[in-house]
């Protein structure tokens, strides 16, 4: 078996902290052997990035696009072995790894190939100057230019390891930074994958980095070196909260996306129709990734004329998700990350049945296989929840569904829904299904949330996408994401 070495400074480096194994989750085999970097070892690697920050930020918009497109080509090219790697890695069902894993990291790139030549200057109106204390009478020009950051570190989560780092790395060296990234030490295998393409397509020496370690030092380490100017960051709200403190001290840029628990309106207006649709929109927390997903509508608020059948749906919804094998052909649900993972989810669900709320669906462990083995997770669905319940204000990041039930007519429908929907720490994404769309579009602007899907859980991969409160900090994603990786820079002279 290959044990996998760090990748700093254009060079294949032995972790000083030996290796440990990346298991399986749906076998609990073992994958492969991950590096454990040394803090001297991360270090190096912000060192390597500095370095090397300031002949790439120079270099032009055309030959960074090039490099990122040849990186493409190349994971492309690597596109079954690495989604393999991926589903082994993760836990996804097939067509979770390669359409919305490698697939996604893929077209990420491509995307980013383009976002290199896009315009980074603006002209902005002129401004006429009258004589006095500052001067003669002038005309002054100004120019709006975004600058590359410098050296981003960038903090990938589990649940994805190839769309989250390819929406960090490909923005950020298309504007001209150098990164360090740092995996999560769940599934950083393929985020070396990455790092291969990328030297393969040419990138410099010290332009990527790639660090990675179970220790919490290691984390501390690429985000409080001095070398790192920006720190972009995808996973809990705890971890995000001591991330910004660190970034505090020094003034680093941050790019933050958290927690969330997505608020899922559903209006009694609906028709059959609209009904089920609002139930398959639902039941993706259960099947995609396991409900390890931020955006999923995990916190269904549901009117009272509705509520039943919608329950009724969700319940014949789940009894055809299979549950089991991530590789076998049918497999729906596939398992969490990890037995400790496992094991948090269950104590969820076990926490809603004590704090009053009713087993609809699930709440069992499936055993899959004639071993047993793997960390799997039975999609569950808890209904008659209160907004005070812990399993409804808190994130679970599991294939666990809460309903709550809300009353009224007309406005007062309306009022009532936005308070429970807005009565949360959190406000990533939310959803809202009405069969009128002028209410919905209403409702919607009403949502503290940095997005809102009417009638869909589609995402426009050129909007902004990040949080209101607890839920991140910043924007990318499209052209936002290049913005994320800069800073403005004015530019004024007298005509």
């Amino acid at each position: 078996m290959t044990a996998q070495r760090l990748y700093i400074g254009g060079e294949w480096v032995e972790p000083e902290g030996g290796h440990y194994e990346v298991l399986n989750p749906a076998d609990e085999s073992v994958v492969g052997l991950a590096p454990e970097a040394s803090r001297g070892q991360v270090e190096q690697a912000a060192r390597a990035a500095a370095e090397a920050f300031e002949s790439w930020s120079r270099t032009t918009p055309e030959a960074r696009a090039a490099i990122l497109d040849r990186a493409a080509d190349i994971i492309q090219r690597e596109y079954e072995p690495w989604s393999a790697l991926a589903q082994a890695e993760t836990g996804a069902p097939t067509g979770i790894a390669r359409g919305m894993q490698v697939g996604v990291g893929v077209t990420r790139f491509r995307r980013y190939a383009k976002g290199a030549l896009e315009p980074v200057e603006r002209g902005l109106p002129p401004q006429v100057t009258e004589a006095g204390p500052m001067g003669a009478a002038s005309v002054l020009g100004a120019l709006e230019v975004r600058q590359p950051v410098g050296v981003v570190t960038c903090i990938t989560s589990y649940n994805n390891p190839w769309a989250n780092p390819a929406g960090k790395v490909a923005p950020a060296l298309a504007m001209g930074n150098t990164v360090v990234v740092k995996p999560a030490p769940q599934d950083p295998l393929s985020v070396f994958k990455m790092a291969e393409a990328l030297a393969e397509a040419g990138v410099p020496a010290g332009v990527v980095n790639v660090v990675n370690g179970q220790s919490v030092e290691i984390g501390e380490a690429a985000v409080d070196s001095p070398y790192v100017d920006m720190v972009s960051f995808t996973g809990s709200t705890g971890v995000g909260q001591r991330i910004a403190e660190v970034c505090g001290r020094t003034m680093k840029r941050q790019l933050m996306e958290l927690g969330g628990k997505g608020a899922a309106v559903v209006f009694e207006d609906l028709d059959d129709a609209g009904l089920s649709a609002a139930v398959m929109g639902i039941g993706t927390t259960f099947s995609f990734y396991s409900g390890q997903i931020c955006t999923a509508p995990t916190r269904v608020i549901a009117h009272r004329a509705v509520y039943d059948q919608l329950i009724e749906k969700l319940t014949g919804y789940l009894a055809f998700m299979k549950v089991g094998d991530p590789a076998e052909r049918g497999t729906v649900v596939g398992p969490v990350i990890s037995a400790a993972h496992r094991d948090r989810v269950e104590s969820y669900v076990e926490l809603g049945r004590k704090e009053g709320a009713r087993i609809a669906y699930g709440g069992e462990r499936p055993v899959v296989g004639s071993e047993g083995k793997g960390f799997y997770v039975a999609p569950t669905l808890l209904v008659d929840c209160t907004s005070d319940m812990r399993v409804v204000r808190e994130e679970i990041f599991g294939p666990v569904v809460v309903v709550v039930p809300f009353e009224g007519e007309g406005g007062d429908a309306e009022e009532e829904a936005v308070r429970l929907a807005n009565d949360s720490d959190f406000g990533l994404i939310s959803y809202v299904w009405s069969g009128n769309s002028a209410r919905a579009f209403r409702v919607a602007r009403r949502l503290r949330s940095g997005g809102v899907g009417v009638n869909t859980i589609g995402r426009n991969m050129e909007a902004p996408f990040g949080g209101f409160k607890r839920s991140g900090v910043g924007r990318d994603v499209g052209s936002y994401a290049l913005h994320a990786y800069s800073e403005t820079q004015s530019i004024v002279w007298t005509g």
